[in-house]
């Protein structure tokens, strides 16, 4: 758990700072990317920095699945408690994708938006431009590869995510199903590795050497 309040400098907020335990990494898996109301989430990621006297501290995350149709409320009742009127969430393309989309089924479900009011980092953008061509695209994966050195095994695209839940729906193996719980678990763990990543470079982009001395 970082040790101090992380600046904001990376995304364009200077003089802005988040203290570490009010962040919450998020990412979602639905049931399909064009959007509209006909998409669900069925899972919901997320991790936090966290300390307590038995497990010290470090990231947690925790995991939401829909095991039927019917769970959705309750999901996403469990997911609004976890949020605090000082969370600042924090994602990968999250603000266009995954918040509005959790906006969409809080609305549906006739339950009151606990998103909107919290301030939202999302990643995708300042790694745009710090990282836009130095490799071939800025794609999650691509980052965590080539900056953070993270190499999955046995990954489940994320294409094939909505099929493998359907299929557990329908009383089919949970093979896959388990596969994206582990892609969606190492997701907010890559957030939260990014984050920080891109708080350092910024330190050190604005890290004011010392001048050589005269002779």
């Amino acid at each position: 758990m970082p040790r101090t309040a992380l600046s904001l400098a990376f995304a364009k907020r200077e003089g802005e700072q988040v203290r570490p335990h009010d962040l919450l990494f998020f990412d979602t898996e639905t049931t399909g990317l064009a959007g509209g109301t006909g998409t669900r989430a069925f899972m919901i990621g997320a991790a936090d920095w966290v300390r307590d006297g038995a497990g010290g501290e470090g990231l947690r995350v925790r995991q939401l699945l829909m095991t039927t149709m019917a769970a959705e409320p309750a999901m996403l009742e469990t997911f609004a408690g976890w949020l605090a009127d000082t969370t600042v969430l924090s994602s990968y393309n999250g603000r266009c994708y995954d918040a509005p989309l959790l906006k969409t089924r809080y609305r549906l479900a006739r339950r009151g938006d606990p998103i909107t009011p919290l301030d939202h980092v999302d990643l995708l953008f300042p790694t745009r431009r710090r990282y836009r061509g130095t490799w071939e695209n800025c794609r999650l994966a691509t980052i965590e590869r080539q900056l953070l050195r993270i190499v999955r095994e046995d990954d489940l695209p994320g294409s094939e995510a909505p099929a493998a839940w359907l299929n557990y729906l329908r009383g089919g193996s949970a093979r896959n199903l388990r596969r994206v719980a582990e892609h969606n678990h190492q997701d907010v763990v890559t957030l939260a590795l990014l984050f920080q990543r891109l708080v350092a470079a910024e330190s050190e982009d604005h890290e004011i050497l010392p001048m050589t001395e005269l002779p």
